[in-house]
């Protein structure tokens, strides 16, 4: 059955981008104004014939309409609000998908608000650790630390995927004869000598700290580190490209995004150089059409394409190019103290923005795998959707004496109603209870009560403290 598309926010915002009133927008689409206003209210769906005409009338990219922005919106706002800061306050989930269909703007506002309002107390609680520790300004290391939260939110809300770039990078690969090459580095370094005037050595500096690339703009040349492997090596050649051949579509992106931290357009032109490295690499058609001959096996995506597991996977999440989209993945990267790395997710799955993640989560497990293997999972979260999670941990070695292996936990994971297109849910109970793991965002937000990995409570709920009985979870949740 499909799905019924609910946006009016986006309907509404077509018509005040046109300077209409609902009046002259359902004149113009041959509709009455009273069906316009229930449409911008959410109170009817919009119809394939309605997309069409809007599409059709006003030139608007029907993707605009498929967006989950919503449920993210949704999501993020009931985790804000489980703040402890916010207690008493709790609104229904029906205020909250109002406040997100009517006022996704201020939704934003709101949740960048509390973003930089918990940032803004971590940091004053480390304050004595930052001064003694390393003798710098408490309120230097907050900034430091804005511009990657606001950067990482900007590509949550646009589902990773930057169009023109994506496009660019495909372009690009075509005429190189990149995919599925063996020679990347070399036919990248050929177009970075001939069309750019940029020479590019390979050396082992011997400082195992050092940058494991550097570019001298004066020199025109660049050294890539010997120790590094030939997955890294050619990422790192790609985003070099960038630099030169997507510095416009970059700038105006950048530009546009219209950020506030100091530092923020910065790290977003790295993110963004990133994005082009990975779609030259692996080219958005050629890697869809990879990933479904071969079922989203990733051991075999890795050999075919000659990328990193990291980088299949993190691909894999961007595959959301409008009119031709691949699975909605999520993709996560986490060390082994729990923090996250990189975290993505083109699907309803959120992750914890605050706090840690939930223990029943495979993603954790994957640690104790050695050697490493997938892990496959089927989570359910508390609203009832239910995901096939991919788990495996990946290494990066020591280069020297000096230094020491960096371990790695990569997630990987999608709808279940995706679960035929992919290889590891094969030999899977897909409808046996006993199969699927009770997973949520975090505890603070988790309304289970009969969680045994529970660590602490939940912010919304009282506890009960029996002193004659004494469970695996020292309370219980009333």
């Amino acid at each position: 059955m499909a799905k019924k598309i609910f946006a009016g926010h986006v309907l509404r915002k077509v018509r005040e981008g046109q300077g209409l009133t609902q009046m002259e927008f359902a004149k113009r689409l041959g509709l009455s104004a009273s069906y316009v206003n229930q449409l911008e209210a959410n109170q009817r769906p919009l119809s394939a014939a309605v997309l069409l005409s809007v599409g059709r009338v006003f030139s608007v990219d029907m993707a605009s309409f498929e967006a989950d922005d919503l449920e993210r919106i949704v999501a993020d706002l009931g985790e804000a609000l489980a703040d402890p800061m916010f207690r008493g306050a709790k609104p229904g989930l029906q205020d909250l998908k109002s406040v997100a269909t009517h006022a996704p703007d201020f939704a934003k506002a709101f949740l960048d608000l509390h973003g930089a309002m918990r940032r803004v107390l971590e940091h004053q609680a480390s304050v004595d650790d930052v001064i003694n520790a390393q003798g710098t300004s408490p309120r230097a290391e907050a900034r430091a630390a804005l511009p990657y939260e606001e950067v990482r939110d900007h590509f949550h809300y646009i589902d990773n995927y930057v169009d023109p770039l994506d496009r660019a990078a495909e372009k690009t690969a075509a005429d190189l004869g990149l995919a599925w090459s063996h020679e990347k580095a070399r036919l990248i370094v050929e177009r970075l000598e001939g069309l750019h005037g940029v020479t590019v050595a390979v050396s082992d500096a011997g400082d195992p700290h050092g940058p494991i690339m550097h570019f001298d703009p004066a020199r025109r040349m660049a050294i890539v580190a010997l120790s590094l492997p030939q997955s890294t090596r050619d990422f790192l050649l790609a985003g070099l490209l960038a630099r030169f051949e997507a510095a416009e579509i970059i700038d105006d992106h950048v530009a546009r995004a219209g950020f506030r931290a100091q530092g923020a357009e910065e790290v977003c032109r790295l993110a963004l150089q990133n994005h082009y490295a990975g779609a030259l690499l692996l080219p958005y058609q050629a890697f869809l059409d990879l990933a479904r001959s071969t079922r989203h096996d990733l051991d075999r995506m890795q050999i075919v394409a000659g990328a990193s597991l990291e980088q299949v996977g993190h691909r894999l999440s961007t595959l959301q190019r409008p009119g031709n989209k691949g699975i909605p993945f999520y993709f996560l990267k986490v060390d082994r103290a729990g923090n996250v790395i990189k975290r993505h997710s083109a699907t309803r799955f959120q992750f914890a923005r605050y706090g840690g993640a939930c223990p029943m989560w495979n993603v954790h497990e994957a640690f104790e795998q050695l050697p490493a293997r997938t892990l496959v999972q089927i989570g359910e979260m508390p609203d009832g959707s239910r995901y096939l999670c991919l788990a495996r941990s990946t290494v990066k070695p020591p280069t020297s004496h000096q230094t020491r292996e960096r371990r790695y936990a990569l997630g990987l994971g999608c709808e279940i109603s995706y679960a035929s297109e992919i290889v590891y849910a094969d030999g899977l109970a897909i409808g046996e209870k006993s199969e699927v793991a009770k997973i949520g965002i975090n505890c603070r937000i988790c309304p289970r009560d009969d969680c045994l990995e529970r660590a602490f409570p939940a912010v919304d709920r009282k506890i009960e403290l029996d002193p004659d009985a004494r469970g695996i979870v020292p309370f219980t949740l009333t």
